[in-house]
């Protein structure tokens, strides 16, 4: 699998916080063609799973300095005569799979891979969020995040 520009960059991007966070694991040669020998790995990223590209996005926006993390809508387990059933949850239905904040402005993101679409409750989730002052966005792969995210303003 080749992975594209924006995905490479920002590997060498999030290899490069962990270098300065960790300068012990780092050593410096100036001989070498190379002038930093690491024994930090290099991160693997990719956008081809909807949990992959939602990975890609938090880790992105964290680096920038933001605040991101993934919402999960899922019942909660309750037990009734010794069987586990799931109850209804008490999240926001049509609720987007990541909630960050980007510079102080609130921003929803609803991840989507191939031909997967918003449903009903999605779009009025969106709505909602637009109307109240909130930035909304539909990520369908990180390179277009990555240009969303450097030409929007927040």
């Amino acid at each position: 699998m080749k992975k594209n520009k924006a995905i490479k960059q920002f590997e060498m991007d999030l290899w490069g916080q962990m270098c300065d966070a960790h300068p012990a694991l780092v050593q410096h040669a100036a001989e070498t063609p190379f002038p930093t020998q690491s024994y930090i790995p290099m991160p693997s990223r990719d956008d081809t799973t909807a949990n992959s590209l939602t990975r890609c996005i938090i880790d992105y926006i964290k680096l920038h300095g933001g605040q991101a993390e993934r919402i999960t809508v899922m019942g909660r387990p309750t037990e009734v005569c010794g069987r586990v059933k799931w109850g209804k949850s008490h999240m926001t239905v049509g609720t987007a799979d990541i909630s960050a904040t980007i510079q102080g402005r609130s921003v929803k993101i609803e991840v989507k891979i191939g031909t997967d679409k918003q449903s009903k409750k999605q779009k009025k989730y969106q709505s909602d969020i637009e109307r109240a002052g909130g930035l909304y966005y539909v990520a369908r792969s990180f390179n277009e995040f990555v240009k969303w995210y450097e030409n929007t303003t927040f």
